[in-house]
């Protein structure tokens, strides 16, 4: 079950609690509208838990969580990176939407919502005293994983502000995708499992080399044995009311956020991410029911790769 942030302060297992705060966001019905009309969006405010390790000014990482919501998990990770002395922003994409979990329907709210929840919060933090401007990343994990994708490579289409440093993307669904990948400066980085029932490997590496194509600082560890959420401490079990789609053709978005249909093209602005998940399902790439969980030492590989990634924020 979803952990739900609120008013009041959480704490970490190194003993830090963590500064309650809001970021003002909005409810985009796809990227047509997040990109080309911004200013009919429904505006939304999400809770956000913000540790800061010290008093100086530091980098910091905003971990955004996939289709279960937040979990212990992300608080670990927390826990490992403020240790570091990187500062953490958790985001809690589900409490002000009236979301619980997204494995059964992801298009409870779209995508395009979740990668604006990135850049409002990367705008917002980049304000606060003690967060270096220069040095905020994104770690996404599953849907929070392709939103921190999709924030970075949309950077250039929109008035946001501020640059991403750099994204680790857990085991991310990158089955939509901008067909100009460029992000620029940011560096990526991508982890997922060779066992991974919910996303596809294949899409994941393919994307990877579009981006180092595109001229960007970008890189992919495929790990054996592992499954989706390898980075948690539970064991692998089967999420029986999960939708996946893991072989579905890719969805580009043109630069205005209009999508590509893999069979009739470039559609109207009026598409939405439904329409494009029934084509798949009717197509017959949906499947219920996918894998979930680690085993005896690979959340270990997960957090040394992932602490390795984020040492060039210290």
């Amino acid at each position: 079950m979803a952990i739900f942030l609120d008013h009041q302060s959480v704490r970490l297992e190194n003993g830090l609690s963590g500064s309650p705060v809001r970021i003002a966001t909005g409810n985009p019905l796809n990227f047509y509208q997040a990109i080309s009309e911004p200013q009919s969006i429904e505006n939304v405010k999400i809770w956000a838990q913000l540790f800061q390790p010290s008093a100086e000014k530091s980098s910091l990482v905003i971990v955004v969580p996939g289709s279960l919501g937040l979990s212990e998990s992300h608080f670990f990770k927390a826990k490992l990176l403020t240790d570091a002395g990187i500062a953490v922003c958790l985001i809690d994409p589900f409490g002000e939407r009236g979301v619980e979990s997204t494995i059964g329907n992801q298009a409870q709210y779209s995508f395009a919502a979740s990668a604006i929840d990135i850049l409002c919060a990367v705008d917002f933090l980049s304000t606060l005293k003690g967060v270096d401007p220069d040095r905020i990343g994104i770690q996404g994990h599953s849907r929070g994983g392709s939103a921190a994708i999709l924030a970075a490579t949309m950077q250039k289409f929109t008035n946001y502000t501020k640059p991403i440093a750099g994204v680790y993307a857990a085991y991310p669904w990158c089955g939509l995708q901008f067909s100009d990948p460029s992000v620029g400066e940011t560096k990526i980085r991508s982890i997922i499992g060779d066992q991974d029932e919910w996303c596809s490997v294949q899409q994941v590496q393919g994307f990877t080399q579009a981006l180092k194509l595109s001229g960007a600082e970008s890189s992919i560890k495929i790990v054996a044995g592992a499954h989706h959420g390898f980075d948690r401490f539970s064991p692998v079990e089967v999420a029986s009311e999960a939708s996946v789609a893991r072989g579905a053709p890719t969805i580009y978005i043109k630069e205005n956020g209009v999508y590509m249909h893999p069979i009739l093209g470039e559609t109207g602005g009026e598409t939405n991410e439904r329409d494009l998940m029934l084509y798949a399902i009717k197509a017959g790439y949906g499947n219920q029911g996918a894998r979930i969980g680690s085993s005896e030492g690979l959340a270990d590989v997960f957090h040394q790769d992932m602490m390795e990634f984020w040492e060039f924020l210290v």
